[in-house]
């Protein structure tokens, strides 16, 4: 019984390494995903009255009379997709393929931090606890010098480990209001498209 006790202790202990590790490039992987964010609600500050001039534009004017490529110069991915159905002459099979791409593109952009804010916890949670057996171990043997040592690694990795899960959740939070948007006007706009050619 002891020598397996004595693996487990060697296998957890062993892994703090690894957990500290992963811990820090996720720390680094969520400032990534900050400054990624606000690239992009800078782009959408930028594209925010192309879109509106265009929601304008089709109130009062048919399609087929309307500027697309002067009104979507832009960058962000809605424009683009809109200036694809523009090219397909909005036929109803590939808008509907340029939608499912969309929002697969936008799905995949939402992984990363849904990864961020599952792994952060779990890996603060593991910073945690690895380091309170060689802590109590220290308090059993008199050595407070090391039990406060391991007790500092596990507060530490607990307090960055839900900042990682934090960011992971806000940012997809963001994020997924974005796309939400993004894709009823898509879907919005290729509708009434589509609604205008059968007329």
């Amino acid at each position: 019984m002891n020598l397996l006790t004595n693996i487990l202790y060697w296998i957890s202990t062993g892994m703090l390494i690894p957990v500290i590790i992963l811990l820090l490039l996720a720390f680094g992987w969520s400032l990534v995903l900050l400054g990624d964010m606000y690239g992009a609600f800078a782009g959408r500050l930028k594209n925010r009255p192309r879109i509106k001039s265009l929601m304008e534009e089709i109130k009062k004017s048919p399609f087929h009379s309307i500027k697309f490529e002067q009104i979507l110069e832009g960058e962000s991915l809605l424009l683009k997709n809109l200036l694809l159905m523009k090219a397909v002459d909005w036929n109803f099979i590939h808008g509907e393929k340029i939608i499912s791409d969309f929002e697969l593109r936008l799905q995949g952009d939402l992984d990363g931090p849904t990864t961020l804010m599952r792994i952060g916890p779990m890996l603060g949670l593991m910073g945690t606890l690895i380091p309170m057996g060689p802590a109590l171990v220290g308090l059993a043997a008199g050595d407070l010098a090391a039990m406060a040592l391991n007790m500092r690694i596990a507060f530490s990795t607990t307090v960055v480990g839900i900042f990682v899960g934090a960011i992971g959740f806000v940012v997809q939070l963001i994020k997924k209001r974005w796309f939400k948007e993004d894709g009823e006007t898509l879907q919005y706009i290729f509708d009434l498209a589509c609604e205008e050619k059968k007329s």
